[in-house]
């Protein structure tokens, strides 16, 4: 097993990231329809995600699009996107676009078995790259209103930009060049938002556009700015922390549409002899894209947050798929085998992907059956990377070993 490679270097292989220019640049209807948000939803909108709106939120909310890698060139299943503020967003729907490719697409047999070799989704053609990204986002936006496991009824809404400012900068709300110019638009149906997100994704595609910001207000107004605040539990006093990669609680919400900072299964009573005992709640169901954290050592990355860990609803999805935050570097962990967290033949060794939007991939192999001539590797042992202490988290006696290229300390992030 290699070893060796410091934190920093492990975590990204990083490149220059190209925005694809839209194919089809003549097909772009206007946003007509809708109602124009009001200066009070205006800034509690703000102040739900950011904190403030007397001061504009980060500038990469405001310029980092929604946009796959070329389809002609390896990782064409991809989003492409620097390293800021964004990729707790964009990681968590990085995932569904895997979980689309690989398992929603794909024609399957009478006995479960995919009619195509896996790794053959994984290179979409420009049309299947646009399908799987309205219906990631989609299937986002959908779980955050309520949907899939709603007993009441279900509504969306959706929030374009027009070319019509409705709210005027003031003492109290600074203009972003987005958030004042919004059209909302509710939905009740599942296919009628893929239909809108569709035909209005070149706004999310847009190389100058904002398309990170628009999925992230569309999944706030989903859950509703109270619910989100109540999600948080004083725990955050707004959705979007100051971390270098964004808040753990947003992939919360992308994931599972709660923005909750509690990972453990259910709900929890917490409390002492002083204090009465106080429900903390989790995950409330067993998620279809998992969720692995491991926090490292870094004072300045748990500084202030509470080390909140999976609890087996997220470690153990219904897909081999699972979000990562390794030391507050977000990524994507999967499995082309929709079988391997069904069959203990299968997972007991297996080959596993790992991919960050900044266009790191790595191949690992895990081998989880005992090795009496080699050394148990656990989460304290320093000589292990973050990477595979992660991994350790889900498979904790597992054998690592990179079948791929190997990072090294010339690959530092953006």
């Amino acid at each position: 097993m290699l070893r060796g490679i410091n934190d920093r270097a492990l975590m990204h292989v990083e490149e220059r990231v190209l925005y694809a220019r839209n194919r089809q640049p003549g097909l772009k209807p206007a946003v007509v329809g809708g109602n124009p948000i009001t200066e009070e939803l205006a800034i509690e909108l703000r102040v739900t995600a950011f904190g403030t709106s007397s001061c504009p939120p980060r500038g990469e909310w405001i310029h980092t699009p929604l946009i796959m890698r070329p389809s002609d060139q390896p990782l064409g299943y991809g989003l492409a996107a620097p390293r800021n503020g964004t990729r707790s967003l964009l990681a968590g729907l990085q995932a569904h676009i895997i979980k689309w490719l690989l398992f929603d697409s794909r024609p399957m047999t009478k006995d479960n078995k995919s009619m195509e070799p896996p790794d053959s989704y994984l290179r979409p053609n420009e049309d299947r790259q646009e399908e799987a990204l309205w219906r990631a986002c989609s299937e986002v936006i959908w779980r955050c209103g309520g949907g899939f496991n709603a007993q009441t009824e279900v509504k969306v809404v959706v929030a374009l930009p027009t070319s019509t400012i409705y709210v005027q900068h003031s003492s109290t709300y600074y203009q972003d060049g987005i958030t004042e110019m919004l059209h909302l638009f509710e939905f009740k149906s599942l296919e009628d938002l893929q239909i809108f997100l569709k035909r209005y994704l070149y706004l999310f595609q847009s190389e100058d556009g904002s398309g990170s910001l628009l999925l992230l207000y569309a999944c706030i107004l989903s859950r509703g700015c109270e619910n989100v605040k109540k999600d948080l539990d004083g725990k955050l006093t707004y959705l979007v922390s100051t971390q270098v990669e964004g808040s753990l609680n947003v992939t919360t919400l992308v994931l599972s549409g709660r923005a909750t900072p509690y990972l453990h299964n259910g709900v929890q009573y917490v409390g002492d002899e002083d204090h009465y005992a106080m429900p903390q709640f989790g995950v409330l169901s067993r998620s279809p894209v998992g969720l692995l954290v491991w926090y490292g050592n870094d004072d300045n990355i748990t500084k202030n947050i509470s080390r909140q860990y999976p609890g087996s609803r997220l470690k153990t999805p219904a897909l081999p798929i699972w979000v990562t935050s390794c030391s507050g570097h977000y990524g994507v962990l999967f499995n082309t085998n929709r079988e391997l967290l069904r069959n203990y033949h299968a997972e007991r060794r297996f080959d596993i992907h790992y991919y960050t939007c900044g266009g790191c991939h790595i191949l690992l192999n895990v081998d989880t059956r005992a090795h009496e001539d080699s050394v148990t590797l656990r989460n304290d042992d320093i000589s292990a990377t973050p990477l595979e202490k992660l991994i350790h988290t889900k498979w904790q006696d597992a054998k690592i070993t990179w079948s791929g290229p190997v990072p090294f300390a010339g690959d530092s992030p953006n």
